[in-house]
């Protein structure tokens, strides 16, 4: 129920500003187009601050650290590279073309300044006091409101009401079950196979994952569960700086649920405008099948 009330503000957010965007000043609008590009890096900042904040939060967080970094890489990886294989099969034009070492490097130095000081603040904040209440949902609704503005005033070709714009949601299930099975012999038996199918099937969505796991099994899985989206989040967000541009599709499969709010951010700025649609579609799908995944492969 929790997922559907988030799901509704994103919409409601995103339709305020577009039914509001033919009302405002000339000078209003042109003063949101200049400050989105900079909204990524305060969310970029903000997840690793989060995630600073949650390291600190966990017991013996170095004990589930590394099962959550194989899966975190491995599932999105796994929906990258999914994806691009079925796009290459039903639209090879869209995954032509070479990448730009140049672009994609200084892309990926802009990301990772942001999240060492998004580190670095939680590491400061930390020191002070072992309990802070940070929540970056309405700031995530802000600039979700400013989106809204700005794709009222796009044109948008009707690519992305083909049916291949399922292929995304798709690929990012099918990868990230390839993934489960794979971590399920990369880390040593340690975890059942539906645990293994079941952690992949978070999609970066941290807030849902971690409670649902500790609800559903343990607060040791839903700890790992926890650390896993936040990295899945963190991982995609350097395939959409570094491929997201040349693949946008496969950069937004990567991206799971997050894709429709966090790094939507990075969607628009990375891929384009015009993949907006296409990452709220596919969030939206996966956001809805996360929680419903997650218990099915548990109790499988």
């Amino acid at each position: 129920m929790q997922s559907f009330y988030l799901i509704i503000q994103i919409f409601l957010a995103l339709a305020f500003g577009y039914f509001l965007a033919p009302k405002l000043s000339l000078n209003i609008r042109q003063f949101i187009f200049k400050i989105l590009p900079y909204f990524s890096y305060i969310l970029l900042a903000s997840v690793a601050f989060e995630l600073t904040l949650a390291l600190d939060q966990i017991e013996n967080p170095s004990a589930i650290l590394p099962p959550a970094i194989i899966i975190a890489l491995t599932t999105s990886f796994g929906s990258f590279f999914t994806c691009l294989f079925a796009y290459t099969i039903f639209d090879k034009q869209s995954v032509k073309g070479k990448i730009s070492i140049q672009l994609a490097l200084k892309n990926i130095a802009k990301a990772f300044l942001a999240l060492g000081v998004g580190v670095l603040f939680g590491a400061i904040i930390t020191q002070f006091t072992s309990h802070i209440a940070f929540n970056s949902w309405y700031l995530l609704l802000l600039f979700i409101f400013l989106i809204g503005i700005e794709l009222a005033f796009t044109h948008f070709n009707r690519t992305w009401l083909s049916w291949k714009i399922l292929i995304v949601p798709l690929a990012a299930f099918i990868g990230s079950c390839i993934a489960g099975l794979l971590n399920y012999y990369l880390l040593n038996k340690h975890f059942t196979l539906n645990e293994t199918l079941a952690l992949a099937q978070g999609y970066g969505w941290y807030s849902m994952s971690g409670i649902l796991f500790t609800q559903l099994h343990s607060a040791e899985l839903g700890g790992i569960a926890l650390l896993t989206d936040l990295f899945r989040e963190i991982v995609a967000i350097f395939l959409m700086y570094t491929m997201g541009w040349r693949f946008p599709r496969p950069a937004i499969s990567s991206a799971g649920a997050t894709s429709m709010d966090v790094t939507l951010a990075m969607v628009k700025q990375s891929c384009g405008t015009h993949y907006v649609p296409h990452a709220m579609m596919s969030g939206l799908l996966l956001s809805l099948l996360a929680p419903l995944l997650i218990s099915l492969f548990l109790n499988f």
